[in-house]
């Protein structure tokens, strides 16, 4: 990438590896990859630990996996009241991938891209051309979809334990029961719904997308060590900020993904509760 401005280098790591023809139908190739990647490598992983498990001392991994389970089962016991063996799996599974997926932002933002570059060049293919953003979970569209498949399960359930005629009366009359606040009842239940998927991913995008930019930014403070006395200063703070926000962002990957899955259990558990009609 040398000889690019500092605008160009920003925008080629925030330009995403698409095929089509724009619009609502173009694919982000590297959110695609690279979210199934993790997806099979925790899917594998867990599996081959359920397999070996034993009543013995466990391995170190073992033992990891085990506090991950533990730790989630108790969440969703605490949180998800109603009857559903699926709530459990899914909030493992939330939790775990999206982590994952955060915790591709640890890794130095030139390394995936260099690869890709190097990669493409036998073929003739310009390396400021190749693009590849390797952290799902700054792609709106992963986000979104996450979130709204939640939200399909939570409509689905909802219809399911509550029936046609419950969840139509619990939308209908609530808060308001009387059948005059009908049309008020339902215009606050559809700002409501659509409420939670939306917020539930940008939530998730915003904070990962500052993560990213951030050490785009940090970057190129560290490329400045060869402009003189100048750049060394600035190399050096781009090594302090480094550390410090690598260390705070292993804590705000962790919280996301904890409360994506959280929200997710929460939105679950909603649909499986009552509202009494009286």
């Amino acid at each position: 990438m040398a000889g690019i401005t500092s605008d160009e280098y920003i925008h080629h790591h925030l330009t995403y590896w698409t095929v089509g023809n724009g619009g609502f139908w173009t694919l982000h190739l590297d959110t695609l990859l690279v979210s199934v990647a993790l997806g099979l490598l925790f899917f594998f992983s867990f599996w081959v630990v359920a397999r070996k498990a034993s009543s013995g001392v466990p391995g170190k991994w073992q033992n990891f996996v085990e506090i991950v389970v533990t730790f989630v089962d108790t969440q969703v016991k605490e949180t998800f009241h109603g009857k559903n063996r699926m709530v459990a799996p899914m909030a493992l599974t939330i939790f775990v991938w999206v982590w994952l997926m955060n915790f591709m932002d640890m890794i130095p933002v030139d390394l995936f891209p260099r690869i890709a570059a190097w990669i493409a060049m036998p073929f003739g293919v310009n390396p400021e051309h190749v693009y590849l953003r390797v952290v799902g979970t700054n792609d709106l569209n992963m986000t979104f979809a996450m979130s709204f498949s939640v939200f399909a399960l939570m409509i689905f359930y909802s219809f399911k334990v509550k029936g046609v005629r419950g969840y139509s009366r619990e939308i209908l009359f609530h808060p308001f029961n009387h059948w005059g606040f009908m049309p008020v009842n339902l215009m606050l239940r559809i700002v409501e719904d659509l409420a939670k998927p939306i917020s539930l991913s940008l939530r998730l995008f915003g904070n990962m997308y500052a993560g990213e930019l951030l050490f785009v930014l940090i970057a190129l403070l560290l490329a400045q060590f060869t402009h003189g006395a100048t750049g060394v200063a600035l190399g050096i703070l781009g090594i302090i900020c480094g550390f410090a926000w690598t260390g705070f962002h292993l804590l705000i990957i962790t919280i996301q993904a904890f409360i994506f899955m959280m929200l997710s259990v929460v939105y679950l558990s909603m649909a499986h509760e009552s509202h009494d009609m009286h």
